[in-house]
């Protein structure tokens, strides 16, 4: 069998793969925007083209243009119906071609976060893989070659989808890395290594994303944990632009001379990947066939490598956790089944914060346990959430809630605000999804979200326990107190009640509902979580009324918030009587609710409606009554 060749090839000398071909098809003149795997069914003479231009060069193993040929990447382009079509043409045309070299089938990351990052669940994504899988065994490649993954877990998924659909195929497992040498996830090159190989990797190696000299210090720590043949398949350098065009600098000769210090490393598989031609895998066969792989010395034993499954979700906390009464006195009154109380700040415009500190500060002379800082989507020009809750700490000592949100940051960017968040003296959290910028001075602003809410959770769980987004141990673990948001009037309730359990298994702690004005919807959400076997406290949220207008506004234009027509119609009586009549009908109609609902909740949380602390504190009122 060709896969048993494959690997007897491999284990006497060194293999040698092809170059890129996403970008050769690019100098040839094919737009970026297009789905360059489809063109396996439009174009195949020029891909076919591509694939014999690196068997002139003479390579050992082609891969097929089937990179994102699987069916999330195909979707947008119109093309999620053709995944079969796709795959097979990608491997014909690779056969066709190849003459004595092996045939790899080319498959890349789904193009979604998993979970725990995503919703998309491993079990989806282990069938989209499989998909793809058996389409490219059905065209008849020899090999399957998973690369350029930036989640460990993702590619695991992958791994195990090959072993169910092609188990005798032999598997190169190859993640892509930072100049650090660690995954775009951070996960250290001695984690995924071991990791890849108890998964059954063939191959483990790294591909993409940086040049030759940082893939061959990753290659050096990879070589001390592993026996497994490796591989190396670095770009033609880093990318700029010139004139609009991407160039790749790294010259034939230089790759060449990485791909002889690859293999003395211990390296049996070389080859190149984004910006790498002909020419570049030419000089790469020529360094190849005048060395032979150094033998590595024994695998050290690797520390901290947790977990060896497929579900890195579950992680044994590497030291002991903060017990969670120890986090904050917020947790404290939790842990004791106290009510807390918080009153619910926004971050001022501009850099003067000495209105928001006298706030703070009557909000904690008025026995606030906390002041929570939203971080809101509004276009305008107002002080980071975070900074202002460190203010508020510092000047007037008081616990804060900070609201952290999703939007607009990626993984790594929210993993170094939360670390650098904890160490300025931030204990509590609110971790929502968070809403696009869609009001303000800024009405072009944009937004761009990496993971949900739940993604999120799992993030700060995992800090809880000393390990990172890469699963490694950074040592002395975060203490947050995690809370959720929760949305009772939600329009889709069954997906709203999902969401909130997986919230709960991703590592909540307590949850805090949208402003209730209907009190039979949060009894309905309370009821069906408790049923569920859900018991983490649930926080109020109340937001008092002050005009008609702001009732109005509530009802219509605030996503996920449930006004009844009752109270519109009360504020509007209350109105005709004045300004002041109306802020008193809306302390009143808040204070009805946290009657009703008080002994269900764990406490509350009131927003201060134009700053107004002393309008908040008589919604409060009600809970000590």
């Amino acid at each position: 069998m060709a896969g048993s060749r494959f690997l007897d090839a491999l284990a006497k000398g060194v293999v040698v793969f092809d170059g890129a071909m996403g970008t050769r098809l690019y100098e040839k003149g094919i737009f970026i925007n297009k789905s360059f795997d489809e063109l396996n069914l439009s174009q195949p003479g020029i891909v076919q083209e591509v694939h014999g231009e690196y068997v002139r060069s003479g390579v050992d193993v082609i891969e097929t243009n089937t990179f994102g040929a699987n069916r999330l990447k195909l979707t947008p382009h119109g093309f999620g119906e053709k995944v079969k079509e796709i795959n097979e043409a990608g491997a014909k045309i690779a056969r066709e071609v190849a003459g004595g070299a092996f045939v790899a089938g080319a498959v890349g990351p789904l193009g979604v976060k998993i979970e725990p990052w995503g919703p998309t669940s491993i079990d989806e994504a282990r069938d989209l893989f499989k998909e793809q899988i058996a389409a490219l065994v059905s065209g008849g490649v020899d090999i399957l070659c998973f690369e350029t993954f930036a989640d460990v877990n993702e590619l695991g998924q992958a791994i195990r989808a090959a072993k169910e659909v092609a188990p005798e195929l032999p598997i190169i497992a190859q993640m892509t890395i930072d100049d650090d040498g660690n995954s775009l996830y951070g996960t250290p090159p001695e984690v995924f290594t071991r990791r890849l190989e108890e998964w059954g990797a063939d191959v483990i190696g790294v591909n993409c994303s940086v040049g030759p000299a940082a893939m061959l210090h990753a290659l050096e720590r990879m070589g001390k944990v592993t026996k497994k043949p490796l591989s190396a398949q670095p770009n033609a350098g880093q990318p700029r632009l010139l004139d609009g065009r991407t160039i790749y600098e790294c010259s034939p000769e230089y790759m060449a001379s990485y791909a002889r210090r690859f293999i003395q490393t211990g390296a049996r598989l070389v080859g190149g990947c984004c910006g790498t031609t002909p020419r570049h895998v030419k000089a790469i066969v020529g360094a190849a066939r005048m060395l032979s792989p150094r033998e590595r010395p024994e695998a050290e034993r690797l520390v901290h490598a947790e977990p060896t499954t497929h579900d890195t979700s579950r992680l044994r906390p590497a030291v002991e956790p903060i017990p969670y009464a120890e986090r904050s006195r917020l947790a404290a009154k939790i842990a004791k089944g106290e009510k807390i109380v918080s009153i619910e700040l926004n971050p001022p415009k501009g850099t003067d914060l000495k209105g928001t500190l006298k706030r703070a500060k009557q909000a904690k002379d008025g026995g606030s346990d906390a002041v929570n800082i939203p971080d809101g989507p509004r276009a305008t020009a107002r002080m980071s959430a975070l900074a202002t809750a460190v203010l508020i700490q510092q000047e007037v000592g008081i616990e804060t809630i900070l609201h952290y949100c999703c939007r607009d940051r990626n993984l790594l960017g929210m993993q170094a605000d939360l670390l650098g968040a904890f160490a300025l003296g931030i204990r509590n959290l609110i971790l929502i999804t968070g809403d696009p910028p869609k009001l303000g001075d800024y009405p072009d602003a944009t937004a761009v979200f990496d993971v949900d809410s739940i993604g999120l959770t799992n993030m700060v769980s995992r800090l809880n326990k000393a390990f990172d987004l890469g699963g490694s141990s950074f040592g002395k673990p975060t203490g947050f107190n995690i809370g959720v948001g929760a949305n009772p009037g939600a329009l889709d309730e069954n997906r709203e009640i999902e969401r909130f359990f997986w919230k709960c298994d991703a590592g909540a702690e307590f949850a805090v509902t949208q402003p209730v004005y209907d009190v039979g919807a949060l009894n309905r959400f309370l009821d069906a979580v408790r049923a569920r076997g859900l018991q983490i406290p649930v926080v109020a949220g109340i937001w008092p009324l002050v005009s008609l207008r702001n009732a109005e506004f509530m009802k219509h234009e605030v996503p996920g918030v449930v006004v009844p027509d009752s109270v519109v119609e009360r504020m509007a009586k209350a109105q005709e009587k004045g300004s002041d009549a109306a802020v008193a009908e809306g302390v009143q109609i808040a204070r009805e609710a946290v009657h009703e609902i008080k002994d269900r909740i764990a406490g509350l949380q009131v927003s201060a409606p134009l700053g107004r602390v002393e309008v908040a504190l008589q919604v409060v009122d009600a809970l000590r009554d």
